[in-house]
């Protein structure tokens, strides 16, 4: 009778993640790695198109998105009616008016 395989035997430690590799495996299951990028640390993100380390998000949204749509007069002239409406009915209010 041949002597059992040890678990060892049976599984190769990934040299991306370090999990478990079953010895046939295609893949990493955890990382993805994988035969054909050659279980290569240096090159399992390659192709993902990910920003690099220094990546700046402000300054990205800023010129994504640029700053918000311009208020037009006709909006700026409506918030200050506003204003006003809110600001005589606090006055009729506090004067007992309203």
């Amino acid at each position: 009778m041949p002597p059992l395989s040890s678990v060892d035997d049976l599984t190769f430690t990934c040299p991306v993640c370090g999990a478990d590799v079953p010895r046939k495996a295609k893949s990493c299951p955890d990382c993805g790695a994988c035969e054909k990028s050659g279980w290569n640390q240096d090159h399992y993100l390659d192709g993902l198109n990910l920003p690099d380390e220094n990546f700046d998000y402000q300054d990205f949204a800023a010129r994504e998105f640029g700053s918000g749509p311009k208020k037009t007069p006709v909006q700026w002239l409506w918030v200050i009616v506003a204003v006003v409406v809110i600001v005589a009915m606090a006055w009729l209010t506090l004067r007992g008016l309203w």
